[in-house]
């Protein structure tokens, strides 16, 4: 049976333990975080996945680490002067972003953990002083995402309530809202972004049944909504990628909710491979296509969403699908398979596309909802950031 509660990370003291999401819905398997570099592997390999979780793994295998080494005997050469301790904090940091650069949390992370080491060693702080500083910036990272997504989640929910009311005049219920990959806690430190605004919706009696596209080629979705879904008692309804226009043409769909990787500060959106293919046809039905991310997804630096730099997979990635034998009888035998051709070439396997502002009708974040102005293409985030 599954658990009655779901967290992607679980901390007891400097022990970091992680549920292996590419063996679920199957199987659950917690992996001990035990350096640095387990931290990366999980992030790269995709253990760990969702831009807030990713983020947060990053920020406490930096606190494990710096905590792990000031106790050490004899303690490591880079704790014996302010000069190497600063170039180690900024290789690790370096080091840990190359995991998922496409996942603006993760560079909002190292970033805020750089500046407390530039500013501590611009205070002339000791080192012990400024591993204390890093340690507290590193947990207050992890521990800010729940509260966050439960603002959010309100903040989303709400206004997509009150927008279908005012459409048809009377109070809304049995809301149907389609979502694409896993936003939910395994994607976060907890109670999840697009997936938090249809959790509201449920618990407050507004929602009528969740849609969930697979997410192929790492089936996400199929894998990992539907197992959060099922744990959380929420009524839901699987399709395959392909499926959106043909399920927004015979049913009545009032939304569709994604999260983010990254934003731009025209509100492009680059989202899981998918998300733009859902919000084209969405446009066509005139669906309301909502975006749900914290304001670390924001990136204001990136003017819009042709700057955002996206992750390519190995093609091998897309030829193989996880699952387990069927039918298995009493016995659970994890299998891998390839579905393709051995030695196909020319495989395409970005992992993020980008989905366009124009086509978005609501970005929400922690601080509210934004919405285009009458007849505007783009966004203006000031209010939301």
């Amino acid at each position: 049976m599954p658990p009655t509660k779901i967290s992607s990370i679980k901390v007891d003291g400097n022990q970091i333990t992680i549920i292996n999401q590419l063996l679920l819905p199957h199987v659950t398997e917690y992996v001990e975080i035990n350096s640095i570099e387990d931290a990366f592997d999980a992030i790269r390999s995709m253990k760990i996945r969702g831009a807030p979780a990713i983020a947060s793994l990053a920020a406490l295998s930096v606190v494990q680490h710096l905590d792990r080494t000031r106790r050490a005997d004899p303690q490591p050469q880079f704790l014996t002067s302010i000069a190497l301790f600063k170039s180690h904090i900024e290789e690790t940091l370096a080091h840990l972003y190359e995991s998922r650069p496409t996942a603006v949390n993760l560079g909002a992370a190292t970033r805020r953990l750089m500046q407390v080491l530039n500013e501590g060693v611009a205070a002339e702080k000791s080192i012990s002083d400024i591993v204390q500083d890093l340690m507290v910036e590193g947990i207050a990272i992890a521990g800010e995402d729940v509260g966050r997504n439960k603002a959010m989640a309100q903040w989303g929910g709400d206004w997509l309530v009150d927008l279908v009311t005012k459409k048809n005049g009377a109070p809304s219920e049995g809301l149907n809202v389609l979502t694409v990959c896993n936003t939910g806690s395994l994607a976060t430190s907890g109670y999840g972004t697009a997936l938090g605004l249809i959790t509201y919706l449920h618990d407050t009696g507004k929602l009528g049944k969740a849609y969930f596209t697979q997410t192929a080629p790492y089936h996400q979705g199929s894998r990992l909504t539907a197992y959060e879904l099922q744990t959380l008692k929420i009524p839901s309804v699987m399709i395959c990628d392909p499926m959106v226009g043909s399920l927004f043409q015979h049913h009545p769909i009032h939304a569709v909710a994604v999260g983010a990787d990254r934003i731009a500060k025209n509100g492009d959106t680059a989202n899981k491979i998918g998300t733009y293919n859902a919000a084209v046809i969405a446009a066509r039905h005139k669906i309301p296509f909502i975006v749900v991310a914290p304001i670390s997804t924001v990136d204001l630096d990136i003017s819009d969403g042709s700057k955002i730099p996206i992750e390519h997979r190995p093609p091998i990635e897309a030829c193989l699908v996880r699952g387990i034998l069927y039918p298995n009888g009493d016995k659970v035998e994890h299998a891998q398979v390839m579905i393709t051709p051995e030695g196909l070439e020319g495989i395409y396997n970005p992992s993020f596309d980008v989905t366009p502002a124009e086509l978005i009708a609501a970005i929400v974040t922690e601080k509210g909802v934004a919405v285009k102005a009458d007849g505007a293409m783009e966004f203006d985030l000031s209010s939301v950031v």
